[in-house]
């Protein structure tokens, strides 16, 4: 053997150039380039099914042959959204609450509007209680996502969950979530230890839910005893690798432009004029921020747009020795936890109640 075949042979036993084949072999796959800048050029290819999918979620995932694509519409005004995703989750919050029942109380708590859920037909825990701020991309989805995020964990647990209607785009902006969030947990404070409280969310909810994680300390206050970041991390959403991987594999969200920067805004102005990556926003850029935070549970998918951001999450609370759990579900897309008819959503439940049991004293 020559130097040159021996070094072909290394070379492509690293994966760094094509191996030496024969010449009536098929012509080898078309491989990734990559520029100067470190940018990759991906070739198309198709992506199966996970073989270790869930009957249900692989039954799923053919579905979404016969569903319309496009892009997520910012054009369309606000009120109307809400209510057309309203209507459209309607049916998937009545085959919930079918199968997890629940008590649902429309109140306010510190004059904020919260929905109280607690278990139907048994007794639930009275000493312990669980915050959840829903998802809805900063702009929307009060109606189902709060339900869609506290029912199953109400049921499931025993706890009682109180869903925070925070002030949301276009109409507020940040930290009015933070704000809303907190006057809650400051009321339950008076009735609550720090350590019988927990708070989760998903998706936007779940961004709140690690910005409350730096956002507590910095003005005076005591952490709950768990955190839940779900669909999301402690850094800007859209970023990292996910939101590209994903952009192309799920659909649910356009991967962004090279520069980084989406080009419409599904948050709606809330973040206008907001430092991006300032430690209450990006608090997983800030090791001594990290520090501070609870116990954590972080839950994505491998085709979810937020997984990147959760791994920075979960290797930040690791570098400070912060508790920190990482479920990436295989073959999930954004926010799974919202569709029970999935095992792979069930088992998350299961694991988000056995956090909370864990840590909440």
């Amino acid at each position: 053997m020559n130097r040159l075949t021996a070094l072909s042979l290394a070379a492509a036993t690293l994966g760094l150039a094509a191996p030496l084949i024969a010449e009536d072999a098929p012509a080898p796959a078309a491989r990734p380039v990559f520029d100067a800048d470190g940018t990759v050029h991906v070739p198309a290819f198709d992506l199966p099914p996970s073989p270790f999918l869930s009957p249900e979620a692989l039954a799923a995932q053919k579905m979404r042959a016969r569903m319309p694509g496009g892009a997520p519409r910012n054009d369309i005004p606000v009120e109307m959204m809400r209510k057309g995703l309203a209507a459209m989750l309607s049916p998937q919050i009545a085959g919930m609450q079918k199968q997890y029942p629940v008590d649902i109380v429309e109140e306010t708590v510190a004059g904020i509007p919260v929905r109280t859920i607690t278990p139907k037909g048994k007794a639930w825990d009275q000493k312990r209680v669980l915050i959840n701020v829903h998802g809805g991309g900063f702009s929307m989805c009060w109606e189902s996502c709060s339900l869609l995020e506290s029912i199953p964990i109400a049921s499931v647990g025993g706890y009682k969950v109180v869903s925070v209607n925070y002030r949301m785009g276009p109409e507020a902006k940040h930290p009015a979530a933070l704000e809303d969030t907190t006057a809650v947990y400051k009321e339950l404070l008076k009735r609550y230890k720090p350590s019988q409280i927990g708070l989760y969310g998903c998706s936007a909810g779940g961004a709140i839910s690690a910005e409350m994680g730096s956002w507590l300390p910095a003005h005076g206050l005591p952490q709950p005893a768990g955190l839940g970041i779900f669909g999301a991390g402690g850094v800007r959403f859209l970023a990292g690798d996910s939101a590209y991987i994903s952009g192309n594999v799920s659909g649910s969200f356009p991967p962004p432009p090279k520069d980084g920067v989406p080009k419409s805004d599904m948050t709606r102005g809330y973040f206008d004029g907001a430092d991006m990556s300032d430690t209450i926003i990006s608090p997983a850029l800030y090791p001594e921020v990290m520090a501070k935070f609870p116990p954590t549970l972080i839950i994505t998918g491998t085709r979810a747009p937020d997984m990147s951001p959760a791994i920075v999450t979960n290797s930040a609370l690791i570098k400070a020795h912060v508790p920190s759990t990482l479920i990436v579900g295989e073959g999930m897309a954004h926010c799974y936890i919202y569709q029970p008819g999935l095992p792979e959503a069930r088992d998350a439940h299961q694991a988000i109640v056995d956090f909370f049991r864990a840590n909440l004293k």
